[in-house]
């Protein structure tokens, strides 16, 4: 069991690759730069996506623009300005 768990703790931290926080900290800005790294990551992977051929320019964009509308309402509900 020990074993699979550090397989998947290894295999997420690769998939989901995360760098640390260096700026002013503050808690909204700490779950921002978390929103705003998944974003990237995502962002990154439709675009792979796309240039593979496995989605079509029309739908990579409506993904990436529904996953902007998602960052820029986590900011607004973290009342960061």
């Amino acid at each position: 069991m020990n074993q699979r768990t550090d397989f998947l703790s290894e295999l997420c931290d690769f998939l989901y690759p995360r760098s640390p926080y260096c700026g002013e900290f503050k808690p909204e800005y700490l779950a921002f730069n978390a929103n705003l790294q998944d974003f990237s990551q995502r962002v990154n992977y439709i675009c792979s996506l796309q240039t593979g051929g496995k989605l079509s320019p029309e739908e990579a964009y409506k993904q990436i623009q529904l996953l902007w509308k998602q960052l820029k309402h986590s900011k607004k509900d973290l009342g960061i300005s």
